[in-house]
């Protein structure tokens, strides 16, 4: 998909299901690559992310999702039994109907499958090291499922395995990757935090620690913030 029908299709996402604001715009990388790591927010944070940052982002999808085979059943459960607590047979007849437009959608947008186990995960660095490679932008959301809830900030914690891009892709050009912490609010503000920098210096093991803990810090701080500058769930003029 080229970049003019990605942005066509982010604005028309972004006038029928976001909406929202975006906070930081000065802290968006003038060239990539770079990797963008947000909090999910549950099934609206890629889309408030893709249609608030204005480059051409590849993000980081569960690889069910553009399987045709397996994308109903995902969907029934991830989307339509949440959201709009509805139960089969009817939850199944509207998750086969979705796939039908979600699977070939995020296929054409340049996502990137995420597969489970590790030596499959071996698809999607390799595929991940090619868009940076390319100097493009991706898009990852590493909260773990399986650790606890913060039920103020809405996010678990986060997973370090993504950093590893960062020694992958200084192995390959002996440069520095720049990750870009992002915090999605409900509200509708989307705010970018300053580019932290890969040191390839460090441990690997040190590193990833470091990386994960600092954006999952800045992203934190970053959600308050938002929350503070919100009173009674209006936004401030500010962010109007």
């Amino acid at each position: 998909m080229k970049d003019t029908l990605y942005h066509f299709l982010t604005g028309i996402l972004d006038l029928f299901l976001w909406g929202g604001e975006l906070v930081g715009e000065e802290n968006l990388p003038q060239r990539g690559p770079a990797v963008f790591v947000a909090n999910h927010l549950e099934t609206m944070g890629p889309i408030a992310a893709v249609c608030s940052i204005p480059l051409r982002l590849h993000p980081w999808i569960i690889a069910d999702m553009v399987d045709k085979t397996l994308a109903p059943a995902y969907l029934e459960w991830d989307f339509v039994q949440r959201n709009f607590h509805l139960k089969p047979p009817l939850s199944k007849s509207i998750a086969w109907a979705l796939s039908k437009v979600t699977v070939p959608l995020l296929r054409s947008l340049g996502c990137i499958p995420v597969y489970k186990g590790y030596e499959n995960m071996a698809k999607t660095w390799e595929q991940s090291l090619a868009v940076l490679l390319e100097d493009k932008f991706l898009l990852i959301f590493p909260e773990d499922a399986n650790m606890k809830y913060d039920p103020v900030t809405r996010m678990s914690a986060f997973q370090k395995s993504f950093v590893r891009l960062g020694e992958m892709y200084h192995e390959k050009t002996g440069q520095r990757l720049l990750y870009c912490p992002v915090a999605i609010h409900p509200s509708g503000v989307v705010r970018v935090g300053a580019a932290i920098q890969h040191n390839p210096l460090n441990r690997p093991g040190l590193e990833r620690h470091r990386v994960k803990d600092l954006i999952e810090d800045t992203v934190r701080a970053m959600y308050l913030q938002i929350e503070g500058e919100n009173v009674g769930g209006v936004l401030t003029p500010q962010h109007k």
